[in-house]
């Protein structure tokens, strides 16, 4: 089938539409994109060098929803079913897959990184993890009225801070801070209050704090000193009686900035998980983790065996996505990019193909 993806030759580049033929082998589909998220690391890609895995020319997008429409020997029971593309795929088979760590699966696709992704007509990818949307027309599983292309958002913005509060075990009467209230961690915020945390927000964006103080913050607090930060937080939890040991932070910002406060913001039996990437350096003090007796976890992706939970999240409402998310004609793609470069957005862009 001949597809027209968005091609990244190199960086600052424009990217151009380039038409190609897609086949799908034994165990792959071919999907129908009905809309692909830009995301941060899209903008680390093209403005900051960040390196991808496939050679260039390459298309970008990993936040990819549509309709199976080929299959391969294999992959026949997919062929119609509309679905979530998770943003990193493990294989299923290794030996890190079989033991429980599939984030680090060695032969995992990362559509627009180790293939070509989903600023596209089609993209090819394997059917290993996909996730299966129920039907958008029943009212009774999708009362808000979702669409196919803001379900995109699901692979990355949404299920990356669910893994990470999954590991974390968030439990109702946690205390869970977020450094960084927009896109993904805007998400995570819903998330954790889902589960019935108290929720604190920080960010530099006013504007963005009260949104999210109607989305499931209970505190907001605008981006400072971390010491006036942490009594502010301490102060917070101790109101509700919750122990430093059950106050999580999750880094969800990807700036220096953020990840040197929520590094700060770690007490006695604290737990960090850092999801936001900068390629700066930080410069923290180590020896509190030890001081503290504290965990730093790291989260890459989802494993997509969560994935059907959290489209469930966001079928029922208890996650929302429409509020958060800009619908864009495909075609947009250079300018929108140059939009959130600039931060002239402040939704997650779907980009949509044929409009």
């Amino acid at each position: 089938m001949q597809v027209v993806g968005w091609a990244f030759a190199a960086p600052k580049e424009p990217l151009v539409p380039v038409q190609r033929d897609e086949v799908p082998g034994p165990g792959e589909v071919l999907v129908e994109v009905a809309g692909c998220g830009v995301c941060h690391t899209d903008l680390g890609f093209f403005y900051d060098g960040v390196p991808t895995r496939h050679a260039l020319p390459l298309t970008l997008g990993h936040e990819i929803s549509g309709k199976v429409v080929a299959v391969g020997p294999g992959a026949e029971r997919w062929s119609g079913q509309e679905i979530v593309v998770p943003a990193v795929i493990p294989c299923g088979r290794c030996r890190a897959c079989r033991e429980g760590h599939g984030s680090i699966c060695p032969q995992q696709i990362f559509p627009g990184n180790d293939v070509h992704g989903g600023f596209a007509s089609h993209v090819r990818v394997p059917a290993e993890g996909l996730c299966p949307v129920p039907n958008l027309k029943d009212k009774q599983r999708n009362p808000a009225g979702i669409d196919l292309a803001s379900l995109s958002v699901v692979a990355d913005a949404v299920s990356t801070p669910y893994q990470a509060i999954e590991r974390a075990a968030i439990a109702k009467g946690d205390v869970a801070v977020f450094v960084g209230a927009g896109g993904v961690g805007g998400f995570g915020i819903q998330i954790a209050a889902a589960r019935g945390a108290h929720v604190v927000a920080i960010d530099v964006d006013e504007k963005r704090l009260a949104v999210m103080k109607q989305h499931g913050a209970a505190l907001t607090l605008p981006a400072g000193d971390p010491r006036e930060l942490k009594k502010q937080i301490g102060a917070f939890a101790k109101q509700r009686d919750v122990p430093t040991w059950r106050t999580f932070v999750f880094e969800t910002s990807g700036s220096k900035a953020g990840q040197e406060t929520a590094f700060a913001l770690l007490s006695h039996g604290g737990y960090l998980s850092v999801i936001g990437y900068t390629p700066a350096k930080v410069e923290v003090r180590l020896s509190n983790l030890m001081a503290f007796d504290a965990t730093a976890q790291g989260n890459w992706g989802c494993l997509p065996a969560h994935y059907p939970a959290i489209v469930d999240l966001v079928l029922s409402g208890a996650v929302q996505v429409q509020p958060f998310v800009e619908h864009r004609p495909l075609s947009t793609i250079n300018q929108t990019f140059a939009d959130l470069h600039e931060h002239k957005v402040s939704r997650r862009v779907v980009l949509v193909p044929g409009n």
